[in-house]
């Protein structure tokens, strides 16, 4: 059994250089497709730049930055920031519409379009397909013996990193929908997959609170301390998914209403 309450939950270094060099790679490519937007006169709101910045740098930070709290603790902190805050702030900066719209008419925007039409992307992007990647990767790491094993190979805790970053990114990508996809979900269906996967994960953190990833050893405080946060961070994510779809359901009701109205009027 691995006793953690000595020392705090860090990635690998390699692991750590790969994402900063991805992120600043990300965040100077959007900002040059942004700027090449706006120069031609089209419209494209600041915010979503700042969200995107915002969201690699709570990706990149726990790499880079300790964390307060017990090493439990600090790595539940990591786990909000890399799979769930950073993923919703990056998908509100909405980067494949930016790159869509920045690109000219062409075989590449076409294939691009196409990619994100075809079956596999489909499948990928059913919200229940996404909340059974993203929650039950959770349940096999803190269930089982991958988060002790994280813990003594390097190969193993960069996969699981990697896996808790993409299949965030993968679930919110799904849920929120500000992309261009090909199938379309309704509100009810959207709002019942993100209440079912906010149940695993507050499910999840009250087992935690008691029951510490098997292999390991925790002192209670740090235990707890890291299952609350999980909770309660988990809730506070999850509302704010919320808020994006709600305030995504009003804006095309509103403009299906427009479209009604139009019609109507012209009809009489």
């Amino acid at each position: 059994m691995h006793d953690h309450s000595a020392h705090a939950d860090a990635g690998p270094g390699a692991l750590a250089l790969f994402v900063l060099a991805a992120a600043v790679i990300g965040v100077t490519l959007y900002v040059a497709a942004a700027t090449r937007l706006r120069r031609r006169g089209d419209a494209w709101p600041w915010w979503r730049d700042a969200g995107l910045a915002a969201g690699a740098g709570a990706v990149v930070a726990p790499a880079f930055v300790s964390l307060p709290g017990g090493p439990f603790t600090s790595h539940m902190a990591s786990h909000l920031l890399v799979g769930m805050i950073g993923p919703l702030s990056i998908v509100l900066g909405r980067p494949v519409t930016l790159l869509l719209r920045s690109m000219p008419a062409g075989r590449v925007r076409t294939g691009l379009l196409t990619a994100l039409h075809s079956r596999p992307a489909e499948l990928l992007t059913v919200p229940v397909v996404g909340a059974v990647l993203d929650m039950g990767g959770l349940w096999v790491l803190y269930r089982t013996s991958l988060f002790a094993a994280m813990h003594d190979s390097r190969v193993v805790s960069a996969v699981v990193h990697l896996h808790v970053f993409a299949a965030g990114m993968l679930f919110t990508f799904a849920i929120c929908r500000l992309d261009p996809l090909r199938r379309r979900y309704g509100f009810p269906h959207l709002a019942v997959v993100l209440l079912a996967a906010g149940a695993a994960h507050a499910v999840l953190a009250k087992m935690l609170y008691a029951h510490p990833p098997p292999g390991t050893m925790f002192e209670s405080s740090d235990l707890q301390a890291g299952a609350q946060l999980m909770y309660y961070g988990g809730d506070a994510v999850g509302v704010a998914i919320a808020v994006v779809l709600a305030v995504r359901w009003y804006g095309e009701a509103g403009r299906a209403r427009s479209r009604t109205e139009r019609i109507l009027d012209r009809a009489g």
